[in-house]
């Protein structure tokens, strides 16, 4: 059986399967009285985990509704596929808007009337959009925001005295700088200009060079009517932004070594190691890094523009997401408007603290500047508006797993044309949105 139709058929089986534990017993077995099972992607006993925890215990004061919070991070979707097949499903998610296709398609989500949502008109729109899927339905509660920006050692730059990178090829140089003028002054070769999250698990190569494609005017898709797409990553921005990532790791010789099996996890330490001077990432780490490397040391600037096009960078969140089959749905929507509160997206902030699970806040009630009084923050902020967040596709991971292969490799091996592999990887992304009837 091919990829496609095994998906489907697990799918239809989960969609099945979900449809029953909704119309005879509860899918996590949380009745009214019982407590309201929340799943979060992040680290257990992380600081994450702990506000997360803080929301819930709000929550619970507030409603009266008993929670249980539950966080994990490694192979998060891998463990709902286990609790879908037993019937168990959480009453409650919250995990990146980028999954919502992958969780719709199966079965699992329960559709939000945006309309009898208590707060959901303080939500702006792009956040909505982002908890719309492919057939143009809500299928969640907006949560946190965010763009990208680059954290970059700022001391490094000074002592070295350049300016703030305003263009691609300014980065380019800043980055050579640190990768051969030994920023740190330890007389050692041990610096470079990028580190990058350039490994496959998870999409991340994808993920990382979003931010430039969309900065340079490209995309992977393109919108060609209600619902349906075509592979754009054979156009000559998209492969531009490609090639320009491909020179730094094969020809300037500026990015981290190892970054190519690297994922975020690894790549947050190069950083505060000081192996390492400019960090393209979301704001959801600035707080750690002000902590262990020192906020006089470490500076936020925007993603330049690209030759061709820009600006504009990958735009995330975390959505609530209100799973099919639990025996509290009053419980999941009283969850969700106060997660969209102004007191929920206050909590979730963590202020300036490390622990944030709201990065930028999705309701226009809440003041980022009075919540937080670190400046930085406001540069993520500022690119927000310009943000392009993953299509509505019926399944994005795929999507982005496949163009991660893909990019990947056009980054580990420098004889590859990367415009060759860039049409290749266009061929592979229209047989994907053939097969999920996308095209």
């Amino acid at each position: 059986m091919s990829r496609h139709l095994l998906g489907v058929a697990i799918a239809t089986a989960l969609t099945v399967t979900l449809t029953g534990c909704g119309s005879g017993s509860s899918g996590s077995g949380s009745g009214s009285d019982e407590a309201l099972e929340i799943w979060i992607r992040q680290t257990p006993d992380s600081d994450s985990a702990k506000t997360a925890q803080r929301l819930a215990e709000a929550f619970t004061k507030a409603a009266g509704v008993p929670t249980k919070v539950v966080a994990l991070f490694d192979d998060f979707e891998t463990k709902l596929q286990q609790q879908a097949a037993q019937r168990k499903l959480p009453d409650i998610v919250i995990n990146d808007t980028a999954q919502i296709g992958n969780m719709h398609t199966q079965g699992w989500l329960t559709e939000v009337d945006r309309a009898s949502l208590a707060g959901g008109d303080k939500l702006s729109d792009l956040a909505w959009k982002a908890a719309t899927a492919a057939d143009g339905k809500t299928w969640a509660a907006p949560f946190s925001a965010q763009a990208f920006a680059i954290i970059a050692r700022k001391d490094w730059r000074e002592k070295l005295g350049m300016d703030v990178p305003r263009t691609w090829a300014d980065l380019a140089a800043l980055a050579k700088a640190f990768t051969e003028k030994d920023p740190d002054g330890n007389g050692e070769n041990d610096t470079s200009g990028f580190v990058i999250p350039a490994g496959t698990k998870r999409g991340y190569a994808s993920w990382y060079a979003s931010s430039f494609i969309y900065a340079n005017g490209g995309d992977f898709l393109r919108t060609t009517g209600s619902g349906t797409f075509a592979a754009m990553t054979s156009d000559p921005r998209t492969v531009e932004a490609v090639r320009f990532l491909q020179d730094q790791f094969c020809t300037a010789k500026t990015v981290n070594p190892g970054a190519v099996s690297n994922d975020t996890t690894v790549t947050h330490e190069v950083f505060e190691k000081g192996q390492g001077g400019l960090y393209l990432t979301g704001p959801y780490v600035l707080a750690r890094f002000v902590e262990s490397i020192g906020t006089d040391r470490i500076e936020v600037f925007p993603v330049p523009k690209g030759p061709s096009g820009g600006p504009g960078t990958l735009g995330e969140g975390e959505n609530v997401y209100l799973m099919a089959g639990s025996g509290n749905p009053e419980g999941q929507k009283k969850f969700a408007e106060f997660a969209i509160s102004a007191e929920g997206q206050r909590i979730g902030m963590n202020k300036d603290n490390n622990g944030a699970i709201v990065r930028l806040p999705v309701n226009s009630e809440v003041d980022l500047a009075a919540e937080r009084k670190d400046p930085r923050w406001k540069v993520f902020q500022d690119a927000y508006p310009d943000a392009v967040y993953a299509p509505p596709v019926p399944n994005w991971a795929p999507i982005r797993q496949t163009s991660a292969d893909s990019i990947n490799s056009a980054w580990a091996d420098c004889g590859m044309d990367v415009q060759a592999e860039m049409d290749t990887l266009t061929t592979e992304l229209t047989r994907e949105l053939q097969g999920q009837k996308a095209s």
